[in-house]
């Protein structure tokens, strides 16, 4: 039995209240046609105690032009410190959408030597759909943690581990994109960027690993992956900024994929002019 990485909101609501549990919500807005927040300028609405884990603006890389990057070990130990985590805590990440940023703040924590970490399958929309209890605003940490980081080599990878991978029979890369950007038919929705994808990459968007909001069931996501790649091969997912390809991680590790990587620049890096290859 594959040791999974989803939890849902029933078990959720019943751990609540555990003081070793903590709850963050790891929210970006959606820029994917037909994702939609739940939480506006207007309309703010969290579960209650929910701590906010905000990789977009916060726990990040500072010095780069790219988005949302995976930061040192050393700024991730002190940021989730700031957020009162301990190296002891059980942690349940969600978002407002329902299954969209939330896998990659997982595999960040996951990347950072946390494995005690879980998405929560369905989020906010999910917990809303149970009147389960909320609040209109965010907790604050109850005091520092003692979160100590330890980066796991591999789970983020560069260009360069990219550019090794694509005449390597031994590594896959899945492409999380829309079939139309990947295949350079639909325009880039960031200005200057190159139409395409990556030699030898293979696209499953990652819309497709969805239903309601939800991760589709092992059997359904087995399927999907069948000619995408092996277990046996290390897997490297890809998407615009680095979000979504989290999101095949995410089933990829479901179905019992251990030699995963994310690569962190994805497109907004690879698709920028420059010496890397695109084709379409």
């Amino acid at each position: 039995m594959t040791e999974s990485a989803l939890v849902d909101v029933g078990w959720l609501f019943r751990q609540i209240g555990d003081e070793k549990l903590v709850v963050l919500d790891a929210s970006v807005p959606p820029v994917v046609p037909g994702f939609v927040s739940i939480n506006n300028e207007n309309n703010f609405t969290a579960i209650a105690d929910a701590r906010r884990f905000d990789y977009d603006q916060q726990v990040c890389k500072s010095n780069t032009t790219l988005p949302h990057m995976m930061p040192s070990a050393a700024l991730f130990q002190e940021k989730v410190r700031a957020l009162g985590i301990n190296n002891e805590d059980t942690l349940v990440v969600y978002d407002d959408v329902g299954l969209y940023a939330s896998p990659r703040a997982w595999w960040m924590f996951k990347a950072m030597g946390h494995d005690n970490v879980f998405v929560l399958n369905g989020g906010l929309p999910a917990w809303l759909a149970e009147a389960y209890p909320v609040t209109d605003s965010l907790a604050e940490a109850p005091g520092p943690g003692n979160f100590k980081a330890k980066e796991q080599e591999g789970l983020f990878c560069d260009f360069e581990a990219v550019l090794a991978a694509i005449d390597d029979e031994q590594r896959a890369i899945i492409d999380a994109r829309a079939a139309g950007r990947f295949y350079g038919t639909a325009p880039e929705p960031r200005p200057g960027m190159r139409g395409g994808h990556m030699p030898s990459a293979r696209n499953l968007p990652f819309t497709e690993v969805l239903e309601a909001g939800r991760l589709r069931p092992p059997e359904e996501l087995r399927r999907l992956f069948l000619d995408k790649a092996t277990q046996e091969q290390q897997v490297i997912t890809s998407c615009g900024t680095g979000i979504t390809a989290c999101v095949l991680t995410l089933a990829a590790w479901e179905l019992g994929y251990r030699n995963l990587s994310v690569y962190d620049g994805s497109w907004a890096e690879w698709g920028l002019p420059s010496h890397l290859p695109v084709v379409s």
